[in-house]
């Protein structure tokens, strides 16, 4: 038995038995999910988010992303998704979360006043430096998850074929802070006067080193003057520009699996 979810599962049916005292009004697919079939399904309740995975390493990692989200909740400035974690009847897990109302940075970003963006780049620094510096003494196994260990085996086993990503550099120069491992412009969340309110998509979240989520932000591209705004908060421009290389080896990799496997997803955000 499969442990993942595909287009072709009864998706409807199981959104709507896991919403059993809540009215359905609506589902709508967000084609911009790599590793999970993501559904937007607003109620007479709210709105909530379902993720499906799409294959057996992400149906693992969401298990991660609930624990680490749920694990985070209350202890930077920022709001983060308070994950319920489900498994059908076939055993397979999925999450459910309610909505977080905002914009993300990656739809604003280009049409942000300067104070918007030097704003939005100290809040993203701060993000980083808070969630580096939460004690992890007590934390649950999957929050300890090291981000090298993570990548090695995304690219080694989940791939089509091994990449160049600098995996010997990244364990190399780990730390065992905790870092959010996918901190880009599609997972940070505004509010209406474009502040900086939320952060999402805990999925390859870990113990690291905190300059690999500041090389993340920076490893697609990004206006100048955020990046230069953003960048000025960090002292390791050698190493931050290493790990930004290491990304894009990682980012084309995945580019690549999904255009082979996954057409219908878009990829406008790279």
């Amino acid at each position: 038995m499969d442990s993942f979810f595909t287009t072709k599962d009864p998706l409807d049916e199981i959104i709507a038995e896991t919403m059993d005292d809540k009215k359905v009004v609506e589902t709508k697919h967000i084609l911009t999910g790599w590793t999970n079939i993501v559904i937007e399904v607003t109620t007479d309740k709210g709105s909530y988010f379902f993720r499906f995975p799409r294959n057996p390493f992400w149906s693992r990692m969401i298990v991660k992303d609930a624990t680490v989200c749920n694990f985070v909740d209350g202890k930077t400035s920022y709001y983060t998704p308070q994950m319920k974690l489900y498994y059908d009847k076939n055993g397979r897990p999925f999450s459910v979360h309610k909505k977080i109302e905002g914009y993300t940075l990656g739809d604003r970003i280009y049409h942000l006043s300067h104070t918007a963006i030097t704003g939005v780049a100290y809040d993203a620094a701060k993000f980083i430096k808070e969630l580096s510096g939460i004690d992890l003494r007590g934390a649950p196994k999957e929050v300890k998850y090291p981000l090298s260990d993570f990548l090695h085996e995304l690219d080694y086993e989940h791939y089509d074929k091994h990449i160049d990503a600098d995996h010997n550099y990244i364990k190399k120069t780990e730390g065992h802070s905790l870092v959010h491992g996918d901190l880009n412009l599609g997972n940070i969340l505004l509010d209406e006067n474009n502040k900086m309110i939320g952060v999402i998509d805990f999925a390859f979240a870990g113990t690291g080193n905190p300059n690999m989520d500041v090389a993340r932000m920076v490893s697609r591209p990004t206006p100048d003057e955020f990046e230069k705004a953003f960048l000025n908060y960090f002292d390791d421009t050698k190493e931050i520009e290493r790990m930004k290389k290491a990304w894009k080896h990682i980012d084309n990799g995945y580019a690549e699996h999904i255009r082979t496997h996954f057409p219908e997803i878009n990829l406008n955000q790279l």
